[in-house]
């Protein structure tokens, strides 16, 4: 069922100015996303006609844009990547653990996406897997899925890495399974100051190797003593990981994935209204507790168009990443060492069903089965005439 309120009606309505207006300030990967976003589901992107075999009732249904930034294609997509990653579940209690750059960190990340994003998964997934290894602590190899979020609940700018971490792992000499403390997998303290040293050693690193770029009042930045000294303070400061206490069992692991991985900057069902005012939308302000954490927000629409931009992601950018035991070289060996150590029999795959399920909804009249009875091709794009060849020497009148 459509919503009320959809981004795409914003984006329709305000976006033909917006891009006009910042012409030349927008990527490709953005004007792609604003595109596509207009579009899914009209007739722009072709559809069918569905008949109901039994009353005869028939509905338009249009295809999807399947734009990895669309509030409306990404459930379809996390159900998805779900069932390929329900295999490689094991019986172990799971965290939730988080990393997030300071905002002076995120400033820099903010003109080189690409860059410090990589980063950011590196230094954070290296950290997991090398103080897990410490005999001091864990003492075992672990497997990590790491999923980027780059936005807070008001569509800021506030990139962090959401991991999801078995409670364990396997020995160094794989010998056996090493299992975590119920409540306690890792000391954040120690997570902190790893991940920050070496996110401060690689990023001096690009800057050096010039792949930083700083642009308006950053410019100063691209000198590299200046940029030593912007970094000196952060150096000092503690940076923030945070652990959650385990999940429950592995569908709950499923039911956190689902609202995660595939999450867009913001969804449809928390815009309220959009008039001459501007946008207003539900957030949280993580500085309250309570029912107080419950806010409404209203921004201009070109301010919302911006920030909503702010978070899509460069093109070819992956924005889940595997680590250790579940990297894709070796995660089916691994799980399945994993479940011989933990003494679980291994999984058989889902069973082939009987027959394709149906997806499509069942008739809204009489509850009958909906059947394709009609193609719509989409719908033929306007396109500049061709520019008219002249001889050498005449000129255009």
């Amino acid at each position: 069922m459509r919503q009320a309120l959809e981004v795409a009606d914003i984006f329709r309505r305000h976006g033909p100015a917006w891009r006009a207006t910042h012409a030349g300030h927008v990527s490709l990967a953005q004007l792609k996303a604003m595109s596509a976003i207009e579009t899914c589901r009209t007739a722009a992107l072709g559809g069918h006609v569905e008949g109901c075999e039994d009353c005869g009732h028939r509905r338009i249904a249009y295809n999807s844009c399947r734009n990895r930034h669309c509030p409306k294609c990404q459930g379809a997509a996390a159900r998805e990547w779900l069932a390929a990653r329900e295999a490689d579940l094991l019986p172990v209690g799971y965290f939730h653990v988080v990393f997030t750059l300071p905002a002076e960190v995120a400033d820099i990340a903010f003109h080189n996406k690409a860059v410090v994003y990589d980063l950011l998964f590196k230094a954070a997934s290296e950290t997991m897997m090398t103080i897990a290894a410490d005999p001091r602590h864990l003492g075992a190899r672990i497997g990590i899925t790491a999923v980027l979020h780059t936005w807070g609940s008001a569509m800021t700018h506030h990139p962090h890495i959401h991991m999801i971490v078995p409670g364990g792992g396997i020995s160094l000499d794989g010998a056996r399974w090493v299992s975590s403390r119920p409540a306690f997998l890792l000391p954040v303290r120690v997570l902190g100051a790893l991940f920050r040293r070496l996110f401060l050693t690689r990023l001096l690193e690009l800057h050096t190797a010039g792949r930083l770029q700083f642009f308006g009042d950053q410019s100063d930045l691209n000198d590299q003593r200046a940029f030593a000294r912007h970094l000196a303070p952060i150096r000092k400061k503690k940076w923030v990981v945070y652990a959650k206490p385990p999940f429950s069992g592995p569908e709950a692991v499923l039911a956190y994935l689902s609202r995660y991985t595939h999450r867009v900057a913001i969804s449809n069902h928390r815009l309220i209204s959009f008039d001459e005012a501007g946008v207003t939308f539900r957030y949280k302000d993580y500085r309250r507790s309570g029912a107080d954490r419950q806010r409404t927000m209203t921004l201009h629409a070109d301010e919302f168009i911006r920030r909503f931009l702010v978070h899509v992601l460069p093109q070819g950018f992956h924005r889940i990443r595997h680590y250790g035991l579940l990297a894709s070289a070796g995660r089916k060996a691994n799980v399945a060492r994993a479940r011989e150590l933990l003494a679980v029999p291994a999984t058989a795959g889902p069973a082939a069903p009987d027959a394709p399920s149906d997806p499509r909804p069942p008739c809204p009249c009489c509850g009958g089965r909906m059947v394709v009875i009609e193609i719509l091709e989409p719908a033929t794009r306007a396109r500049a005439p061709p520019r008219l060849r002249l001889p050498a020497g005449m000129v255009a009148s």
